[in-house]
């Protein structure tokens, strides 16, 4: 059972974090003008998550992505996106650029992540990516922090 006597960072520092909401807000008017897909999106968001551990945003983003309209079998094998054929060469160009931002601590964003990244995406995607990866990584390690409650 989680040790539910954290202190809720959001809360404790709440300008902080409404300027970690507008920049939520500002990335995602920057996903949809660089023509990113908002299912994509959502799915990038879940990855995040998913490589961070974060139950709260997984449990957020997975229910934003399936009202929404995603596909739950997508959702399912995300972990495993390269053995499926189940996303377009797009999908799976976002998808490790966004594991490789995630796992910096592994070598930072080397140059066959970003190299394929860039032969796939154009300049406004990627960088909408990379700073949709930053936004969600922050909220990961907001949420971790604080251990928001998951559950019934």
């Amino acid at each position: 059972m989680p040790d539910t006597c954290r202190v809720n960072i959001g809360k404790q520092h709440p300008a902080a974090y409404k300027t970690l909401i507008a920049l939520s807000e500002e990335v995602e008017r920057a996903t949809a003008a660089a023509g990113l897909d908002p299912l994509l999106v959502e799915l990038l968001r879940i990855r995040a998550s998913q490589i961070n551990g974060c139950a709260f945003c997984l449990r957020m983003h997975t229910r934003d992505a399936l009202r929404k309209g995603e596909n739950a079998d997508r959702i399912a094998v995300l972990p495993s996106w390269l053995e499926t054929s189940y996303f377009s060469e797009t999908d799976r160009a976002a998808l490790r650029l966004t594991e490789a931002i995630t796992r910096v601590q592994d070598g930072h964003v080397n140059d066959e992540d970003y190299n394929a990244a860039v032969a796939v995406l154009t300049a406004d995607q990627v960088s909408a990516i990379a700073w949709l990866a930053t936004v969600m990584n922050a909220f990961n390690r907001v949420a971790i922090t604080s251990r928001y409650p998951v559950g019934s």
